[in-house]
C-alpha cells in the first residue's frame, strides 16, 4: 500500500483495531489491541481514544470494549443489501417446508458470515445467529462460494488459514480441501456432512449475479439422524436451486 497515495492509513489502522474485537475478546487492554494488530502503544492509545470519543468503544478501567453504535455499521450493510429483503420470505418458506432450518451466508475472507436466517429445530451446540461468523472451508454454505475464486486464490487462502479437526470427519488435507471446493463448484452445490458439527448436516447452493459471481450462500441444516444425504440431494436440492435463482433475479 506504500505506493497508493490514495489509501488512508490510518483509518486502516483505527479498522484494524475494530476488527479485533471478537466473541473471544469482547474486551481488551491497551497492550492486547496494539499487539494484536502490531500498532504501537500510542497509535494504539489514540486509536482507541477517537473510537470512545466516537461512540463506538467503551472504557472500563483498563479495558476496551464495543458498544452498541458499532450495530449501526452493521445493519447499514444489511440495509444496503436489498436481495436479502427478497430472501427472507422464500427462506421461510423453506424452512416452514422441511421443518428444518435456512439460512443466507456471504464469504468474508476465510469465514462465511451469517446476513439472514430462519431457525427452526436447535441441532447446533452453539446457537447461528445474523452476524455470526464460521470457518468457510468447513461449511456447505462457505464452500458453495468459494468455488467461484481463483484457483491460485483459493490456495492461499488453505494456506493462510489453521486447518484443525473439529470432528472425525473434517477434512484436513489441503490438497483434498481444494478438490473438494473444485468439486462442488462442478456439481453445483455443496453437502458437508459432520463435519463441523458431530450431526450437522448441510447442503448449500451459491446465489449468483448476472456477471456470474458468487454474492453468498444459501443452505438448509439438518441433523444426521433425521434426514440422510440422499433425502437432502432428492428433496433439498431442488427446491434451494430454485429459490437461489428466484434471489439472483431480483438482483441488480
Amino acid at each position: 500500500m506504500a505506493d497508493d497515495k490514495e489509501f488512508m492509513t490510518t483509518l486502516a489502522k483505527g479498522l484494524a483495531v475494530l476488527g479485533a474485537f471478537d466473541k473471544h475478546r469482547p474486551a481488551m487492554t491497551l497492550s492486547q489491541a496494539a499487539s494484536l494488530t502490531g500498532l504501537s502503544r500510542a497509535t494504539a492509545r489514540r486509536i482507541l481514544h477517537t473510537l470512545t470519543k466516537l461512540g463506538y468503544v467503551v472504557q472500563s478501567g483498563r479495558q476496551f470494549s464495543l458498544s452498541s453504535s458499532i450495530l449501526g455499521l452493521g445493519f447499514a450493510y444489511l440495509a444496503t443489501q436489498h436481495w436479502i429483503e427478497q430472501a427472507m420470505p422464500r427462506m421461510r418458506q423453506v424452512s416452514e417446508e422441511f421443518q428444518e432450518s435456512c439460512s443466507a451466508a456471504i464469504l468474508q475472507n476465510n469465514d462465511v458470515v451469517y446476513v439472514a436466517r430462519i431457525p427452526a429445530r436447535r441441532i447446533m451446540s452453539v446457537s447461528i445467529a445474523v452476524g455470526s461468523r464460521l470457518p468457510a472451508f468447513h461449511t456447505a454454505i462457505g464452500r458453495a462460494q468459494l468455488g467461484f475464486l481463483d484457483e491460485m486464490e483459493i490456495w492461499r487462502r488453505l494456506k493462510s488459514v489453521r486447518i484443525e479437526p473439529l470432528t472425525p470427519a473434517t477434512i484436513t488435507d489441503l490438497s483434498a480441501l481444494f478438490e473438494r471446493v473444485r468439486d462442488d463448484r462442478a456439481q453445483g452445490f455443496s453437502l458437508v456432512d459432520e463435519e463441523l458439527e458431530r450431526g450437522l448436516r448441510a447442503i448449500a447452493v451459491p446465489i449468483v449475479n448476472r456477471h456470474g459471481e458468487a454474492i453468498a450462500g444459501l443452505n438448509v441444516s439438518t441433523h444426521s439422524t433425521r434426514t440422510t444425504r440422499n433425502e437432502m440431494r432428492a428433496r433439498f436440492l431442488p427446491r434451494l436451486k430454485a429459490v437461489a435463482e428466484e434471489i439472483s433475479q431480483t438482483l441488480i
